[in-house]
């Protein structure tokens, strides 16, 4: 059997078993820090055992499967992405580059190939930042870069703390910890990924080597507080209208962000949730309150604390415009990363010899890989081209293009852990 055949075969076979433990009725969901997680970590430990892998997890409960290496003392390499979905999301978001690391390691287990150095998948806990407000979770407690207010985060549907997630399943958040990552141990992190977006689609290429991933700047509970007042009885200028200074405020900021991206100015900014109190509004009822949430985006950290000067600026000028209150609530976010050129060029080498199309990339969305490169660890992302999107049900991966990325994957990281 050849390379990518064993990887095409082999990812079929696991995308259709966690479409089996995870789908919902509409997608997959996989909250993070749950029985659900719990179950697909258990399915991956069955395989690694299966091929001869050592298991290991961490405090933190992110999952770690080795092909011990001929001298151990030397730095690993790693590979992986996360487990945990959004709710109703796709079968492939995260869980493509556990899948082909464990691929990759399970196929040189069965050829009997000794790598120089040890090589590890991780499957990462709770990347997913809609179950709980904090970003990387998984790999950020793996460098123990938590504190202990994130701990105390609370998850969206039950309530409860991260912290106690964690024990539940059968972590151990109390300090100190010291089984944790050390940048110096590692030799190299890839993550593959689906791209989750048009670029690669748009393009005729397979895979995207990405050069950087953006950081990040959010409000997560913004809130417009007007008064509510008759629809009939209450006069335009004697409105404090919630609805009409959203309105102001999205349409404001948009403009904005396009005079930005005209002078070259590169992010985005997102209103991914907007409504109004579904208990107090009504058809015939001036809006007193609407709560929204803000997403930027950009690989520029002075741009995106541009951004959010401007962005509290308009907030007072529309507040003031409507008579209303504006509360952007509490900012949080990520720090932008950039990819390894060296391993940059070694993935860009293999496609070509092995007549894949592939282009450059940034990566727009946020993904475990910027942890690793924020703390200088050498860090790659191999973006696979995908149909519809992402967080979504009807997200989509060929398994033929599955298997060509992963193929790479398995290139380089031979490459890599056979260096002296």
């Amino acid at each position: 059997m050849s390379v990518t055949s064993f990887h095409q075969a082999f990812g079929q076979k696991l995308f259709d078993a966690l479409y089996a433990m995870s789908f919902d009725g509409l997608g997959m969901t996989r909250p993070s820090f749950s029985e659900k997680e719990n179950e697909a970590h258990a399915m991956l430990c069955k395989i690694a055992e299966d091929h001869g892998l050592e298991i290991h997890r961490d405090w933190a409960c992110n999952l770690f499967l080795t092909l011990p290496g001929r001298d151990r003392s030397k730095p690993v390499v790693m590979t992986g992405s996360h487990m945990d979905t959004v709710p109703s999301g796709g079968n492939y978001d995260g869980a493509a580059g556990v899948v082909a690391g464990l691929s990759v390691l399970c196929r040189w287990a069965k050829e009997g190939f000794v790598p120089e150095r040890d090589a590890t998948v991780i499957a990462t806990r709770a990347e997913e930042s809609v179950w709980f407000p904090v970003s990387y979770i998984g790999s950020r407690t793996a460098f123990d870069l938590l504190t202990e207010e994130d701990l105390q985060a609370r998850r969206s549907d039950t309530g409860r703390t991260l912290a106690e997630h964690m024990v539940e399943c059968g972590g151990n958040p109390q300090w100190p910890h010291t089984d944790i990552l050390k940048p110096e141990t590692i030799d190299c992190f890839l993550e593959l990924h689906i791209e989750q977006g048009p670029v690669l689609p748009s393009n005729n290429a397979v895979i995207g080597v990405v050069s950087g991933i953006c950081g990040s700047m959010r409000y997560r509970q913004g809130n417009i507080f007007g008064q509510y007042a008759h629809s009939g009885a209450t006069p335009r200028q004697f409105r404090a209208d919630a609805v009409v200074a959203m309105a102001d405020l999205v349409t404001t900021l948009q403009s904005y962000w396009e005079t930005q991206e005209s002078e070259g100015k590169a992010f985005t900014l997102t209103f991914g949730v907007c409504h109004t109190d579904a208990q107090q509004a009504n058809f015939s009822a001036v809006a007193g309150k609407v709560s929204f949430a803000l997403d930027v985006r950009s690989q520029d950290t002075a741009l995106l604390e541009a951004v959010d000067q401007h962005i509290q600026h308009v907030a007072q000028e529309v507040a003031k415009r409507h008579n209303v209150t504006i509360d952007l609530g509490e900012r949080t976010g990520s720090a932008p990363a950039r990819m390894d050129a060296e391993l940059q060029s070694m993935a860009l080498g293999l496609c070509r010899s092995l007549n894949i199309p592939a282009i450059t990339m940034a990566s727009g969305a946020g993904h475990d890989a910027a942890t690793f490169a924020n703390r200088h660890v050498p860090t790659e992302m191999l973006f696979v081209r995908n149909e519809n999107g992402s967080h979504n049900p009807y997200e989509h991966l060929e398994m033929t293009d599955f298997a060509a990325a992963a193929t790479v994957l398995d290139g380089v990281l031979k490459l890599r852990a056979e260096r002296s």
